[in-house]
């Protein structure tokens, strides 16, 4: 069943493809200046709009990806690039894992974790 039509906008698109949100669509998404929209596009053509979810990041992973990122500067002769048996080797290793990435994660570790 199709949602009955509440309010109808328009905007045009720049030379450079670029458009202005009209205010009332701003204002039903709740969207603020930097902030994300997301685009669904469905098998049918239509294409829905929505305010895209903001990640908090994570100030360990963080500053990790910058040492990494750093490190590769200074130091690029050290990268390899990752050969075919180390793939394997990988897969293989994890060939029967079976992980949930959208099961939240426990308060604490059993002592049995630990």
């Amino acid at each position: 069943m199709l949602a009955q039509t509440a309010l109808e906008a328009e905007s045009t698109l720049t030379d450079r493809f670029q458009t202005t949100v009209p205010g009332p669509v701003r204002q039903a998404l709740q969207l603020g200046k930097k902030d994300k929209i997301k685009y669904v596009i469905q098998s049918d053509g239509r294409v829905l709009m929505q305010r895209a979810e903001t990640v908090e990041a994570d100030p360990v992973l963080d500053q990790f990806l910058s040492f990494l990122a750093l490190d590769m500067q200074k130091h690029p002769e050290k990268l390899q690039p990752l050969t075919s048996s180390m793939q394997q080797s990988v897969a293989s290793l994890v060939a029967d894992v079976d992980i949930d990435l959208d099961e939240p994660l426990p308060d604490e570790l059993s002592a049995e974790d630990e």
